[in-house]
């Protein structure tokens, strides 16, 4: 079977995608050098390997509902699945570059998601896992899996991450709700002629500061004690 080698030699923000996307730039390489490929339908699977890297005491907090507090990540720092993608590459001999296009989320009920926005800086560390079918031969062509135990780590800029984020939500967060909670909401923007979904939020965050009950008054010296309303051990 023909031996191939992938390495990751780096990654971008999309800027022309409809939605968040990030391309990994992907270098092929084949055992031996004169090795003729016809094409390669190749099936990658992408993870995060959080205990790959060390994290910050702001980071340790918002990454606290994936892995729980520090004190536990001994055993809850597992890898997180973040993408499996498909990609046809094209004919080459002995080695070549192919683009891995990767589309990605905002949702922050995604684990990959949760993870990339807690970071504050430095690298995501990756690993990438390969599967396929390669179309090879010389003369005429046979059809080869690619093995199961193909694999390339890499490190991701978490500033490549902000940038793709930054072209779609720009200065922005974005929140899934279900369909019935949105109509409310929608309900609630019409009724009250409210210009954007910001000023809609804001007013009910600001309704709710104002339906506060007041916090009692606290006891002063000498007064009565409060009236114990529950019973106690005799």
């Amino acid at each position: 079977m023909t031996e191939f080698t992938f390495t990751c030699t780096g990654v971008r923000a999309d800027a022309y995608a409809a939605g968040p996307t990030l391309v990994f730039r992907l270098r092929i390489t084949t055992a031996d050098p004169q090795a003729r490929v016809h094409a390669l339908a190749l099936r990658c699977q992408i993870r995060v390997e959080p205990a790959r890297r060390g994290y910050g005491p702001a980071e340790a907090e918002g990454l606290a509902d994936l892995f729980g507090e520090r004190s536990r990540w001994g055993t809850t720092l597992q890898p997180v699945q973040f993408a499996h993608v498909t990609a046809m590459v094209p004919s080459f001999t002995g080695e070549t570059e192919t683009d891995l296009v990767v589309p990605c989320t905002y949702d922050m009920d995604i684990a990959a998601s949760r993870y990339f926005s807690a970071l504050e800086d430095g690298e995501a560390p990756l690993l990438m896992l390969f599967s396929g079918t390669a179309f090879t031969g010389a003369g005429g062509f046979r059809v080869e899996p690619v093995p199961w135990d193909r694999e390339a780590a890499y490190r991701m800029p978490v500033a490549v991450w902000r940038e793709m984020v930054e072209q779609h939500f720009p200065g922005c967060g974005w929140l899934k709700l279900p369909r019935d909670t949105m109509a409310d909401l929608l309900a609630f923007r019409s009724r009250h002629a409210l210009a954007s979904w910001e000023a809609t939020v804001r007013a009910l965050l600001d309704a709710a500061v104002v339906a506060q009950p007041p916090q009692p008054a606290p006891a002063r010296l000498g007064g009565a004690a409060p009236r114990v309303t529950e019973r106690t051990a005799p």
